[in-house]
């Protein structure tokens, strides 16, 4: 496959050898190192919450929330019902949303329903998927602009006393 040609003339192959295998005794420092697997915390389908849900790790919903939802990521089942705002990094609809919606990623698969407006970056939408609200795109924060200085204050900023 490779080779390498001596000055001779001669060609004289090169072998390239595969990496090791990493050894059973290296796996558990790798799992060490990344810390605990994260697992979704799952709201089944026999549980309503009345209140807001707040927390930073991945939760899916196949109850009823009634309030606000605050999570890294959320996932709504088909079972799943929310009547209140939904805060999340990446959000994805299987169920009903009766609220607000502000998160980067928003998915509606074809079973959702979702009666609000939807802040985000992106937004995908499978056939079937029902929507009533709008659809916001998230505006990048700029630098605020500094209003120009009126002319006349210019001007005195400018001018330099006379020696007399």
């Amino acid at each position: 496959m490779f080779s390498k040609q001596a000055k001779s003339g001669s060609k004289t192959p090169t072998r390239i050898e595969p990496l090791p295998a990493p050894t059973a005794a290296a796996a558990p420092v790798e799992a060490a190192r990344r810390g605990p697997p994260k697992v979704a915390s799952l709201l089944s389908a026999d549980l309503t919450i009345e209140g807001s849900v707040i927390g930073e790790g991945e939760l899916q919903i196949d109850g009823v929330v009634k309030g606000d939802v605050r999570v890294g990521r959320l996932t709504v089942g088909e079972t799943g019902h929310i009547e209140g705002g939904v805060y999340a990094e990446a959000v994805e609809v299987r169920g009903r949303v009766v609220g607000a919606i502000t998160s980067k990623q928003v998915r509606l698969y074809g079973t959702s329903y979702v009666d609000g407006d939807i802040t985000h970056e992106q937004l995908a939408m499978e056939t079937g998927a029902f929507f009533q609200g709008r659809s916001l795109k998230f505006q990048r924060p700029t630098a605020p602009a500094q209003p120009a200085p009126h002319p006349e204050t210019l001007a005195i900023a400018q001018a330099k006393p006379v020696a007399g």
